[in-house]
């Protein structure tokens, strides 16, 4: 039969959980980019940390060791949108967690003004109305490519504006009582 499969973790909690600092930096992020959980948080936090992990590794290699490996870490740090074209390696160490939420589908939509809120492109999102290319995205946390952003749009028509409010019947009748004020009282004509 074989051993059971061992799944990784895709996010990492940070070693002190009751840090004063870092719970009020992560509790604004996690209200700012509208996420549900600080697990969000953690999961583009070790992204990150991997990609750094690799620069200081490549930082420690030789150039001609260092030059093959480097193509393909830049490749994808600018296919995702994080880094531009002639970027260097150093700047993969100064990135922070916010380059990486802002390439976030949920992120994008609200930029784009495809949705008011983050809340709003969060429900979008899930309940299927969010296609990139014609093709249905409905995961929030979906990282969008360069390439890919220019073809966020509706997969299908949505009208998001409000309704107008309906009126109960109290409110007719003081309408109705307030028209009937406005208009002058004709006198009978006197009669001469």
């Amino acid at each position: 039969m074989g051993d059971p499969r061992r799944f990784s973790n895709k996010y990492e909690r940070p070693k002190r959980l009751w840090e004063r600092a870092r719970l009020k930096e992560e509790k604004g992020l996690k209200s700012t980019y509208g996420l549900k959980n600080m697990r969000e948080l953690w999961t583009m936090g070790l992204e990150l940390k991997k990609a750094r992990r690799d620069a200081r590794r490549l930082l420690s290699l030789s150039e001609a060791e260092r030059s093959r490996d480097m193509v393909k870490l830049m490749g994808k740090l600018h296919k995702i949108g994080i880094l531009q074209k002639d970027a260097k390696l150093e700047d993969v160490l100064s990135l922070s967690v916010k380059e990486i939420l802002e390439r976030r589908l949920q992120t994008r939509v609200v930029r784009k003004g495809l949705a008011k809120t983050m809340a709003q492109a969060r429900q979008l999102i899930t309940h299927g109305f969010i296609a990139i290319s014609g093709r249905r995205i409905s995961s929030p946390s979906y990282v969008v490519s360069h390439d890919e952003e220019d073809r966020i749009g509706y997969a299908k028509p949505i009208n998001l504006e409000p309704k107008a409010p309906v009126e109960t019947a109290e409110e007719k009748e003081e309408k109705a009582g307030e028209k009937a004020e406005e208009k002058p009282v004709e006198k009978p004509a006197e009669a001469a």
